[in-house]
């Protein structure tokens, strides 16, 4: 395939990742993976990550490395994928590491922990700090390679049936929130359910749960929460950053040719920077139009927030005490996260919060 070809169907990610990628032998050997993601094929962003992927590995290729899109629950369950790799019932899997806490909290910390990074500053631990290097060094327990998939942005908190003032309203609240931010919201009386991003609205509109949240303003607005819970919040504090992933068989990964586990590189950071670019695009316009439809937006009170905070501190302390997976991988993470936010709190920051109140 021509380069003019190429650049035009990959916009700047791919010129970027063309620019760099490797010529590939007409004479390298045909190759065919599945897929298995967490994500239902309606969501064009996150699930959207996953055919950019396969889509770059097949162009970079001329064709002959074909990776197959499934969405979740077609060839297994979605919180299964881990498991699918591990065993190569597939090659491969497209996830939020969070959902499989339950293996070892471990897994959190290279999706988005409590009060974590944003995803510019998980995008430069990941590729330019330790964060591969020492999240590798974990995943290999389960026989798995991780690249990055993509990241959300700072998430929104949610949608409520009824406003949430205290930290009181929030006993006895069935909330369906990702992975581990759970672990911090029951220790605030928040009663925590782990549901599919497919299978929330049915939850919310059945009363089987009283809130809930996903992502933010254009995939909510798709899944039609604003429909059965009218009380939209922000800030996402468990989610400043969802860094997604890419999964790979350890075994599978290693038999590819060298040509081909450079294109997987290649193709992985494309798919990054697409996903970021698709919700900081997407998400302002689909908040107006919620705001339209008569959405009620409120801002979590500094009590709440500064009550979740040492909850997820705790909690750190305590599994940095408990259990050296975590120790080692989130200490190296509070290393980073400690000195980029001096950065950002001085030039990022400061100009954000000009812009932000001027009026363009």
């Amino acid at each position: 395939m021509e380069r003019r070809t190429l650049t035009k169907s990959l916009g700047l990610a791919g010129i970027l990742a063309a620019g760099a990628a490797p010529a590939i032998s007409s004479a390298q050997q045909e190759i065919r993976w599945r897929l298995a993601s967490s994500f239902p094929k309606s969501l064009d962003t996150i699930y959207g990550a996953a055919e950019d992927f396969s889509n770059v590995v097949s162009e970079l290729t001329g064709g002959k490395f074909k990776i197959s899109v499934h969405a979740g629950g077609e060839l297994m369950p979605p919180f299964s994928v881990v498991d699918g790799v591990q065993a190569r019932t597939v090659e491969m899997a497209h996830t939020a590491s969070y959902y499989f806490f339950g293996k070892d909290p471990t897994f959190a910390i290279s999706g988005a922990i409590p009060f974590g990074m944003n995803a510019r500053q998980m995008t430069a631990w990941m590729l330019e700090g330790n964060g591969l290097k020492v999240t590798r060094e974990f995943y290999a327990n389960f026989n798995i390679v991780n690249y990055p998939g993509g990241n959300t942005g700072a998430q929104m908190a949610g949608w409520f049936r009824r406003e949430i003032k205290t930290v009181n309203d929030l006993k006895g609240l069935k909330f369906r929130v990702g992975g581990f931010a759970g672990r911090v919201l029951s220790r605030l009386g928040v009663v925590p359910q782990n549901i599919p991003g497919g299978e929330i609205y049915q939850a919310l509109e059945k009363g089987t749960i009283d809130a809930a949240e996903w992502i933010g303003p254009y995939d909510d607005l798709k899944l039609g929460f604003h429909k059965v819970a009218p009380n939209y919040y922000y800030p996402g504090w468990w989610e400043g950053g969802l860094n997604c992933e890419f999964y790979i068989n350890d075994k599978a990964l290693a038999e590819l040719p060298k040509e081909y586990r450079d294109v997987i590189e290649h193709a992985s950071k494309v798919a990054h920077v697409n996903m970021q670019a698709k919700y900081d695009a997407r998400n302002p316009v689909a908040l107006r139009q919620l705001a339209q439809n008569g959405v009620k937006l409120h801002g979590l009170n500094t009590t709440i927030m500064e009550a979740a905070f040492k909850e997820a501190m705790d909690l750190y302390n305590e599994l940095g005490s408990s259990n050296a997976n975590w120790k080692k991988v989130y200490d190296d993470y509070r290393k980073f996260q400690r000195e980029v936010n001096l950065w950002f709190r001085f030039a990022e920051s400061g100009f954000d919060r000009f812009m932000q109140a001027q009026r363009l």
